[in-house]
């Protein structure tokens, strides 16, 4: 597979060809998205109305900041990786394509699958990877963003009146329902664990590997957490950008409320990129400092605008990387992979409660 993804297309198909089949690609992609209900016209109408509406200066400051924002996470993984697998000749601008990729897919895909893909395609392109070193390089990723992230909740929690149940409602309205999920869970982990003991042992020493950078305090500091620092400026820079457009006050305060909103809708949302969520939470957290229209006018143009230039990047780092037939192949067997496991993973949890409900019967018709 590694080696079939860094194939180049073949330079002698002619010019014409290559433009025939990308109109026939995005016809097919108009006809799925009018199928799957995506109003494609209208998307295109609502993209341009934004565009005209933001200045040139304020939407290449916005592109730039959001580069800035993709390349240092990006790099981020590539110094987990290398760390990891050292004698894998781990390629920068390869790990940049696959993490860009993730970035834009967040935006289309629900529930973050984009994240998944990733993953896959680093066990792709990387000689002697295993998923569950790639999965502990993943959690390594997040030690940073996590630490900052709850940080911003706490702040939005403290400061924005009903931010709490706005999304996380359920908690206070049901609690023993909420404790009893949660022992309830910490019990099945502890069960599953105990069965899976074994197989748990190699898994972890494959999670030692993907996590290896840990055992280097200074190069983490220096190649992991300093470089995802200046990428959560970079998203500061950008929401701040388009604030500043929409004639919002920025301040501390403002960036923080909206940072911790998107986040938050974001983790708990199963739609692509949050859509409709967010923009909910930005009304809240933007209620009482601009009105509820433009805040939403604000989130729609910031979202649209990501949106597009993720998409934009991805592919054309994915041609730089791996060229357009490997790239398209890479990201397309990532992606059937990811939508396998996802449906194993809910295939087992439906058997899980079938088994529970079977075995239920079973003791009271015994009794």
């Amino acid at each position: 597979m590694a080696a079939s993804v860094q194939a180049a297309p073949s330079r002698g198909r002619p010019r014409v060809m290559r433009l025939l089949v990308g109109a026939l690609v995005l016809v097919v992609l108009g006809a799925v998205a009018t199928l799957l209900g995506w109003n494609i016209s209208g998307w295109l109408k609502e993209l341009w109305s934004t565009i005209t509406t933001i200045s040139v200066g304020y939407l290449l400051a916005a592109i730039v900041l959001l580069t800035v924002q993709t390349t240092t996470a990006a790099f981020a993984w590539y110094s987990i990786l290398r760390y990891a697998y050292p004698d894998a000749g781990v390629s920068w601008i390869a790990i940049y394509a696959c993490y860009a990729t993730a970035v834009a897919l967040n935006f289309v895909l629900p529930a973050n699958l984009g994240t998944l893909v990733m993953m896959l395609m680093f066990t792709s392109i990387i000689v002697g990877a295993a998923f569950a070193g790639i999965l502990a390089g993943y959690v390594v990723q997040k030690v940073f963003f996590t630490l900052i992230g709850t940080a911003g909740y706490i702040y939005l929690f403290l400061t924005v009146g009903g931010s709490f149940d706005l999304q996380l409602g359920f908690i206070s309205a049901h609690p023993w329902a909420t404790v009893i999920a949660l022992v309830g869970g910490a019990v099945l982990l502890f069960l599953v664990a105990r069965v899976l003991r074994e197989r748990i042992r190699k898994w972890w020493q494959e999670a030692k590997t993907g996590g290896r950078i840990l055992a280097h305090r200074g190069s983490y500091l220096r190649l992991v957490a300093l470089p995802e620092f200046v990428s959560w400026l970079a998203m500061l820079g950008f929401i701040a950008v388009f604030l500043t457009a929409y004639n919002i006050p920025v301040s501390f305060h403002i960036l923080m409320r909206v940072v911790a909103g998107n986040s938050l809708a974001n983790m708990t949302s199963a739609t692509p990129g949050g859509a409709g969520v967010v923009q909910g939470f930005n009304v809240l957290s933007l209620k009482g400092i601009t009105s509820a229209s433009n805040a939403t006018a604000y989130s729609v143009a910031q979202q649209i605008v990501s949106t597009v230039w993720a998409i934009v990047l991805a592919i054309l780092l994915l041609i730089r990387a791996f060229g357009w037939s490997g790239g398209k192949q890479l990201v397309t067997s990532s992606y059937t992979q990811a939508r396998e496991k996802a449906a194993e993973e809910s295939a087992a949890r439906k058997a899980k409660r079938r088994e529970r409900r079977h075995a239920g019967v079973s003791s009271d018709a015994e009794a």
